[in-house]
């Protein structure tokens, strides 16, 4: 699967603004899944992300002040955070996220 347009760089643009994590879900079922998404994101991700892999199939668990996510699933209604959810029409793509963003930065 290849990274949705536009957010490797919009990763990379945050990354540098933002103390940023990514994180994903891995069916629990499939033992070779949670190395298949360190693979992945070692090869699309590269830097910004690197030692930055965050496992979990309840996003609520994790604390922030946002959460960029393309779905609905696994919690995220329950993220304390603002959900960022690109697709939609507030963030059309990724670019709109990170113009959002960017100057929450501090």
């Amino acid at each position: 699967m290849d990274p949705a347009p536009g957010a490797v760089e919009a990763l990379t643009k945050l990354a540098g603004l933002f103390d940023t994590d990514v994180l994903s879900t891995s069916p629990s079922e499939n033992p070779s899944a949670w190395t298949d998404k360190l693979h992945w994101e070692k090869q699309h991700l590269g830097a910004p992300a690197h030692k930055r892999l965050i496992l979990s199939r309840h996003k609520n668990l994790n604390t922030g002040d946002f959460l960029i996510d393309d779905r609905i699933k696994n919690e995220v209604d329950r993220f304390t955070g603002s959900h960022l959810h690109p697709g939609t029409e507030q963030f059309p793509a990724w670019a709109s996220v990170t113009a959002y963003l960017r100057p929450r930065a501090s």
